[in-house]
């Protein structure tokens, strides 16, 4: 790697110069407004001609091997360099950086004169060589002509008393000077009068009064930074996810920032629920059924029967009329007025428009999430430095707090592991017959799963047709976990069995081995909430002809709701605390378990499914996951740090978000709003239960909500026509969806034509690099002709001279 090289200027020293260090003055500070005295200064250097020359190892700077040169790189390993080479290398944008003392001072003094508006005083434009640019890692020599610097300072500080005290102080705080130079400018500006209110402090008040207030404010500035800083603490959980990255990689922390994901589609499917149809029937609650009602039992928290049936948890406590606020007739007696009344609130409309307009948002933000994080996650990088700037860019130097900067440390070791990992599978080759080996354990280990999903299956099926034929009466409540218990246990133990199939393939990447994890497990819980969504609708709605099915699908997606959390907390007691203790204390080991991040994905989008599903029939459901998924956040966290151990083969999770948004958009969201929309259009609702209790469908709501409309008069005709054309026209459905997947395509194709184009970018940036090693080189090689040529003409010249008998 060739090191810098070090020139001075060839201009002739003075006495007074002599003594003093030949470096500009302020190297360090830069200032954008430079750009164009840069360019005039770069111009004068190249008129006037100066000579570059290279330094000699003993001229202070640093010394050099062999013969006291360094070689550019380039084809043809040139060690010296020439004047004109000098001269084209002094010019490049590259090497100039930051300005001289008298360039700064030359471009405040004419900016203060344009503020003045003096036309008669001339800009300083022609400035000596003490404003020239400087060249970064080059000792230049100043101009000896010191008494021009003094006389621009001088104009420049009368400029600076004749402007305002205000526009003073802001034109000094953006000087790009030191400190002490500022200082000084400062004081020779200030009047007499001015330097009197100095020493008796601000305001005129004494010292210590000023100091006073000067602590005062000094504190309440401190007081909105820290409020400010305070401000980053409202993210959820902001530094315990930059602890599980850092100690556990980002594979691991993928789960949490999915978790986190999960927490913002409820809470954004909570609120128009909540607003809509929640709150106003809360605020108008129907009247008390016939019957006394049940006392609270407890066991309701997890059959979620009992008191809570006729509660705004369910679907069949919402009344089928029009909410208005209740009419008061006049004192003097007689009938309302119309304006005592208030505008109709129809429950019906609200409640599937409420429904149907939280789904279209959910859905609009999965696409808009799935599609930005597919753009974050394959954003086109270099990796062939990618280990280098990981060591050397990747540390934050403004971090100086001891815990922070051990936060620092554990990320850039863990993302370092992740990227050799990376890096070692890629050099990684296997012969002929091993892939064909493990090709054929890979599909015996697929056929396995398979079979164990269809039985899993039809174990869920036979047991949902027994609770059919073996009706549970009201006393006996407790019998309806029955389902939900095996479902859970079925959800539990197949995990277990894929994981002990999934050693014997032996996946050569992590990544691949999550992948496969999630595929087996995904079909496993689709394929069961396919079973129960036939018995729920196809089973029940027939059996619950004279009852609340609404009620009773509700109920059952609560149940499995809160069974699936007590199994997660089983899992992680038993799966991962006493695997730990087991490990330790009988087995003698000191290796923990890893964390499923397969598994536990599974579940939350196993859990995010029922939410969805029951949100129909329990629009409180998203409250109710909101909690769960707060407190699996907290148990999770504990016990990863308690009983977890950071993956055995550090693998990097780049699209790991990306793939599971996807499987949240397609196979989950997708197949919940499936389900529902058959719901709404298919299924007669209960007689007895809900606001739809008077019509065939639910979806009829609409229609008479229309029907009202055309007979209220020609003023609202526009929305039976746009409810007719836009609604119940399914063409517009279908053109939604498909812009919706086109939007997706698109956003794909863009983000692939954006990888293309950056490598073409890269590939120019590096021919034009070596443009510049080649142009060079070649001007080398030019100058060195000339050289050559000139010393041969001498030499003839000397020889001619030397013997004049040549003539």
């Amino acid at each position: 790697m060739a090191q810098p090289l070090n020139f001075v200027l060839n201009v002739p020293e003075t006495p007074e110069e002599h003594s003093q260090e030949p470096s500009p003055y302020d190297e360090n500070e830069v200032h954008d407004s430079f750009h164009q005295l840069i360019q005039e200064q770069s111009q004068w250097v190249a008129e006037e001609g100066l000579e570059l020359q290279q330094r000699e190892p003993g001229a202070g700077g640093p010394k050099t091997s062999g013969c006291g040169q360094h070689a550019l790189p380039g084809p043809e390993d040139a060690l010296a360099h020439s004047a004109a080479t000098l001269r084209v290398l002094a010019s490049m944008p590259s090497r100039t950086i930051g300005r001289s003392r008298g360039a700064v001072i030359c471009q405040y003094y004419n900016r203060s004169v344009r503020l003045r508006r003096r036309v008669s005083r001339p800009e300083l434009k022609g400035v000596g060589r003490s404003a020239r640019p400087s060249l970064r890692l080059y000792d230049l020599e100043l101009d000896p002509a010191a008494l021009q610097e003094e006389e621009k300072r001088f104009l420049l500080v009368k400029e600076l008393e004749g402007l305002p005290v205000a526009q003073r102080n802001h034109m000094l705080r953006g000087m790009p000077l030191g400190l002490a130079e500022k200082r000084c400018l400062r004081e020779e500006t200030q009047t007499p009068k001015e330097k009197q209110r100095g020493r008796q402090g601000p305001h005129g008040l004494f010292p210590c009064c000023g100091r006073l207030r000067d602590a005062c404010v000094l504190a309440l500035h401190n007081l909105g930074l820290g409020l400010l800083g305070g401000l980053h603490a409202l993210r959820p959980w902001h530094y315990a996810l930059k602890q599980i990255g850092g100690q556990f990689g980002s594979s691991v922390l993928s789960y949490f920032l999915f978790l986190k994901t999960l927490l913002a589609f409820n809470a954004l499917l909570l609120l128009p629920l909540l607003a809509f149809i929640v709150g106003v029937q809360a605020a108008f609650p129907p009247p008390a059924p016939p019957g006394s009602v049940p006392s609270f039992t407890g066991l309701e928290l997890l059959t979620g029967g009992g008191r809570f049936t006729h509660t705004v948890l369910y679907y069949g406590y919402y009344s089928n009329s029009t909410v208005s606020q209740p009419c008061v007739p006049p004192s003097g007696g007689g009938q309302c007025s119309r304006e005592a009344d208030s505008l109709p609130y129809s429950m019906p409309l609200a409640y599937l428009f409420t429904v149907g307009l939280a789904f279209f948002i959910t859905c609009i933000t999965l696409v808009y999430s799935m599609s930005h994080s597919f753009g974050e996650s394959y954003r086109v990088g270099s990796t062939s430095g990618v280990h280098a700037v990981t060591v050397f860019c990747s540390w934050d130097h403004k971090v100086t707090q001891r815990r922070a900067s051990r936060l620092q440390h554990d990320n850039i070791r863990t993302h370092l592991k992740e990227l050799l990992a990376e890096w070692q599978r890629r050099r990684g080759s296997q012969s002929a017959c091993g892939r064909l080996r493990r090709v054929a354990v890979r599909g015996l280990v697929w056929l396995l799963s398979l079979g164990t999903t269809l039985g899993c299956t039809v174990a869920v099926y036979a047991f949902s047709e027994l609770m059919i034929k073996s009706p549970v009466s009201v006393e006996q409540e407790g019998a309806l976990l029955a389902l939900p218990v095996v479902v859970c246990l079925l959800n539990l133990g197949a995990p277990y069995l894929f994981r002990c199939l999934a050693a014997l393939e032996r996946h050569d990447s992590p990544v691949l081995e999550v992948y496969v994890a999630v595929c087996r497990n995904l079909i496993l819980k689709m394929v069961i909430l396919g079973i129960l969504c036939y018995h729920w609708l196809g089973r029940r709605v027939g059996t619950l002809k004279d009852q609340c099915w609404e009620n009773f699908v509700g109920q059952e997606l609560y149940r499995l709701m809160v069974l699936d959390f007590i199994f997660v907390l089983l899992d992680t007691l038993f799966g991962e605390l006493v695997w730990r203790l087991i490990s330790e204390k009988q087995l003698k080991r000191r290796e923990k378990p890893e964390f499923d991040i397969a598994g536990n994905v599974l579940e939350l989008i196993y859990g995010q499914t029922l939410t969805w599903l029951g949100v129909l029939f329990s629009p409180l459901l998203p409250a109710i996951q909101i909690v769960k998924l707060l407190l699996i956040f907290y148990v999770k966290k504990t016990s990863l740090r308690a009983n977890c151990q950071a993956p055995r083969r550090p693998w990097l999770a780049s699209h790991m978000s990306t793939v599971f948004i996807s499987l949240l958009c397609f196979p989950s969201f997708l197949g919940a709003a499936v389900f529902l929309c058959f719901a709404v259009w298919r299924v007669k609702p209960s007689s007895t239960c809900g606001p739809f209790r008077s019509l065939n469908s639910m979806y009829e709501a609409g229609k008479v909500w229309v029907r009202h409309l055309e007979e209220a008069g020609p003023r609202v005709s526009w929305l039976p026509w746009v409810h007719r054309y836009l609604v119940e026209n399914t063409f517009p459905v279908y053109l939604v969806s498909a812009l919706l997947l086109a939007v997706i395509y698109l956003h794909i194709q863009v983000v692939k034509g954006q990888r293309r184009v950056i490598c073409l970018l890269k590939e120019q940036i590096s021919n034009e690099g070596e443009d510049k090693v080649f142009l060079i080189n070649k001007l080398h090689s030019v100058y060195e002709r000339k050289e050559r040529s000139r010393a041969g003409r001498t030499q003839e010249a000397e020889r001619l001279t030397d013997d004049p008998d040549a003539w």
